[in-house]
């Protein structure tokens, strides 16, 4: 599905069609008729509207009989029904920048682009590079807010974990261990895609930009940043769970074996004395008591000496 959008006289309008200084954006269900006839229309390569088709192209930029196009990953919610999916992954952003539109598609929905478009009526489409860095700054945004939904659900499982120590929080755990994987791949590449633009001036920046694209790489190092301790924090967590369940477990096997020595003693008295052969005491009339007696002295001589040595 193709939308336009345009700001007229500060408030943000769809239109049915491309003009001068519209914002054009791509959502799902994609149709490849579409794809042909608005790189026909816009003067795009089909190329690059396709490649926002591919979940896992990497955050870079090209350019293409004078089209600029650039990819950057933002994270969205997975949908995925599978039980150890991640809870988060990252999906690709494909600006393209032509003479007179700016053109986003996307594979996925995903909150930057609402973002933007809530803050469109603020833009100045004739500025396109400050369009861009700020779809740039919506990405970076929320970054930091899944990491804060991340962090409080390592939080509470972390913490239904101490309570109960069931398998569904470990399973949870991994599943945000994967989305911190995801987050942390796509964060770096963002923050080398940023700098290679800065370098490069690919865009032909101005001074304010750069100076709003500089901000924007630390912003994007600090997520980068928080996004690495969170995964430090929760493979710390996973390994002392780990080494506790190891310790509870040989805990629990030295007991069971405790108890199989203190039952199997005393059984092997009554075995011997259930022997078809001579027997000392075995025409005494407290014959049956004998080896009771022998194998609960057994038994409390075992259970004497475990308890003492714990």
């Amino acid at each position: 599905m193709i939308q336009y959008f345009k700001n007229i006289h500060g408030q943000t309008v769809e239109i049915d069609k491309p003009d001068m200084g519209v914002w054009v954006n791509l959502v799902p269900p994609f149709k490849d008729e579409e794809f042909i006839e608005l790189g026909q229309e816009l003067g795009i390569p089909v190329a690059f509207l396709r490649d926002s088709l591919d979940i896992d192209e990497r955050p870079r930029y090209e350019t293409e009989d004078n089209v600029k196009f650039v990819v950057i990953k933002t994270p969205t919610e997975n949908n995925s029904f599978n039980d150890s999916d991640a809870f988060y992954i990252t999906i690709p952003i494909c600006i393209i920048l032509t003479h007179t539109q700016i053109v986003t598609v996307n594979s996925f929905d995903n909150g930057a682009i609402k973002k933007f478009l809530n803050t469109f009526q603020k833009r100045h489409p004739d500025k396109k590079n400050m369009m861009i860095l700020k779809v740039f700054e919506k990405v970076v945004q929320n970054f930091m807010e899944f990491l804060k939904e991340i962090n409080h659900k390592r939080n509470q499982f972390e913490n239904s974990l101490y309570e109960k120590n069931n398998n569904e929080d470990l399973l949870n755990l991994m599943r945000i261990q994967k989305s911190l994987v995801y987050f942390v791949t796509a964060l770096r590449s963002n923050e080398m895609l940023m700098m290679k633009l800065e370098r490069t001036n690919f865009l032909g920046l101005n001074e304010e930009e750069r100076q709003y694209l500089s901000d924007l790489i630390i912003d994007t190092s600090q997520a980068l940043e928080m996004a690495n301790i969170y995964t430090n924090i929760l493979t710390s967590t996973l390994d002392a769970f780990a080494s506790i369940i190891s310790n509870n477990m040989n805990t629990v096997l030295r007991r069971l074996t405790s108890i199989i020595i203190i039952i199997s003693l005393p059984a092997l008295v009554a075995a011997i004395y259930g022997m078809n052969v001579e027997l000392p005491f075995m025409h005494s009339p407290h014959t049956f008591y004998i080896p009771i007696l022998c194998a609960l002295v057994v038994s409390i001589f075992l259970s004497w000496y475990f308890m003492k040595k714990k």
